[in-house]
């Protein structure tokens, strides 16, 4: 298995995802607003499955989702990460904060860590996060990031999605 590299940031440790991490997910996915950017509420075996899938991305592709910690208590804040599905048009960036981060900049110190990981470390070149229509707060978080809506597609797993392009890696040097 391809292990996730651990990333430390002023605040956060992001490490691989470990079985304790799946009782946040599972709630995340119990939640119709939460869940709704993510394909929306799943059942608890449902919801295990895609943990499982996470997991197993980082061996089929080398990259996947990390697990966002708080680093002075080890508790889990969110996941962030690269994400890269069968069907999909590139590798994007994408996150989840719980409930007990949001609002504290926590998603956005997380996404900046990874995408210049996958910039500096990895080598990716090039960059997307897919947004359903109406994630309000996802998108605010992209042009926080710098990315700009490109364009409107049809995400076979999601269906309509806003793909936001990030900064290439020279535009952010």
């Amino acid at each position: 298995m391809t292990p996730a590299p651990i990333i430390e940031t002023k605040r956060l440790i992001l490490r691989g995802p470990e079985a304790a991490d799946f009782e946040p997910i599972a709630a995340f996915y119990a939640d119709p607003e939460r869940s709704m950017g993510f394909g929306g509420v799943l059942p608890r075996d449902q919801a295990w499955r895609w943990f499982a899938s996470m997991i197993g991305h980082w061996h089929l592709r080398g990259y996947g989702f990390w697990t966002i910690t708080d680093k002075s208590d080890c508790t889990a804040l969110g996941i962030c990460g690269l994400w890269n599905p069968e069907g999909w048009p590139e590798a994007e960036l994408g996150w989840i904060a719980f409930p007990q981060a949001e609002g504290k900049g926590i998603a956005f110190e997380a996404a900046t860590a990874v995408r210049h990981h996958a910039y500096t470390v990895m080598g990716f070149t090039t960059m997307t996060s897919n947004i359903v229509p109406g994630n309000t707060r996802s998108i605010a978080l992209a042009e926080r990031l710098g990315a700009v809506h490109e364009t409107t597609y049809d995400n076979i797993n999601m269906g309509t999605e806003h793909l936001f392009r990030h900064p290439a890696p020279a535009d952010l040097a």
